[in-house]
């Protein structure tokens, strides 16, 4: 990789802007889920495909985005996902028939799984060494800030004008953005040449990603830590004082955002990215281990999202660590991003299922089983890093 020797900030924050946008494909109907049994009456159990097909279409396709994106190249790949997004949205802001909207979900994935991997791939290569590990874990905050977003200022933008105003304000967002990175970005040199796409190249590439020890082990470590944080956010809060749930509920997704970008970046100056992922999950199985005697503590569920926030920044900046060119870098994001909806689909039913089996021990006990998962599936891979360089 050709390192940057000045770092464009204002391009990271255009980059993250736009992560934002691909985090509200996600979140635009999630936060108004509640609503769409009233525009769409007669769709029973189907409307629950509007929020998961997003997912579902990066569980199947988010390897091979890794792969398509660095053909495509990364700036281009970019835009192209930006527009797109945003003639999704303003088709969604004109009242679709359920079908169609479902439709429209699936094509906003691959514009959702496009951004995620170009984008961060476009950050490592913008920022200069010494700025790379802030700047790829800004880009690990895109997913809670954008939720927050859309609740401070969304929902009341629904309650005022409708569902469809949301729509169209995203798809003015996404213009927006490709509009300014347009202008921004410059393409990146072509270092690695592509054989044509093939079913057989995609296997064997697929094959490629996940036999390396490299690139495959940002995602090893994030589906474990997907598979916890969204849905400790969704099964926990009945135990927590409800006094005091509303605000832990709100202040976790905070709490690892301010960890990632505090204790995070001063962490990734002096050691490597995986060594600051391997603490935060150590961390974060200490504070789940304790939440199973002092039984939904707010504190301890601070701690825990915080510790887990060491997690969340570090695994996007172990991306260009162990990763030296862009086309794996490229290929690492896809494989986080498979990771991820691979994560976030599992981890509410399986926690709901611990449950309803035993009960509020059970929850923990998983939760710091998965978390321990997350260390020695990086003990592991880092050794068979080690065996390889000797």
């Amino acid at each position: 990789m050709t390192d940057a020797t000045r770092t464009s900030f204002p391009i990271i924050f255009a980059l993250w802007g736009a992560g934002l946008g691909a985090a509200a494909q996600y979140g635009k109907v999630s936060v108004i889920f509640d609503q769409l049994p009233t525009l769409y009456p007669d769709a029973g159990s189907a409307i629950g495909f509007a929020v998961s097909l997003v997912g579902l279409v990066g569980i199947v396709f988010g390897a091979m985005a890794g792969l398509l994106v660095a053909r495509i190249r990364y700036r281009r790949a970019l835009l192209w996902a930006l527009w797109i997004g945003a003639g999704v949205s303003a088709l969604q802001a004109t009242g679709l028939p359920l079908s169609w909207l479902l439709v429209s979900r699936v094509v906003e994935g691959m514009s959702h799984l496009a951004i995620v991997v170009a984008a961060p791939t476009l950050i490592a290569q913008v920022a200069a060494p010494r700025h790379r590990g802030f700047a790829l874990t800004l880009w690990g905050t895109f997913f809670g800030v954008a939720f927050a977003v859309l609740a401070w200022a969304g929902l009341p933008l629904v309650s005022a004008m409708g569902v469809p105003a949301l729509f169209a304000a995203h798809a003015l967002y996404m213009a927006a953005f490709a509009l300014l990175l347009a202008a921004m970005l410059e393409p990146l040199p072509v270092t690695t040449r592509f054989a044509p796409l093939s079913l057989a190249g995609v296997v064997r590439d697929n094959l490629t990603i996940y036999r390396s020890a490299a690139i495959a082990a940002p995602a090893a470590g994030w589906v474990f830590y997907t598979f916890c944080f969204v849905a400790l956010l969704t099964v926990l809060p009945p135990f927590i004082d409800p006094s005091q749930r509303a605000f832990v509920l709100g202040a976790m997704p905070l709490a690892g955002i301010a960890v990632s970008m505090t204790l995070g970046v001063i962490l990734l100056r002096h050691v490597s990215a995986v060594t600051v992922v391997v603490t935060g999950f150590a961390l974060s199985a200490i504070f789940s281990v304790w939440l199973v005697f002092d039984r939904g503590d707010p504190l301890l569920c601070l701690l825990l999202a915080g510790a887990m926030g060491l997690v969340q920044g570090a695994s996007f900046a172990a991306v260009p660590q162990l990763n030296g060119r862009p086309a794996e870098q490229a290929q690492a994001n896809g494989a986080m991003a498979q990771a991820g909806n691979i994560g976030n689909t599992l981890g509410t039913p399986v926690m709901a299922a611990m449950i309803a089996a035993g009960g509020y021990a059970a929850l923990m006990v998983v939760t710091s089983m998965a978390l321990l998962l997350g260390v020695a599936v990086h003990a592991l891979l880092s050794r068979r890093r080690r065996r390889a360089i000797s």
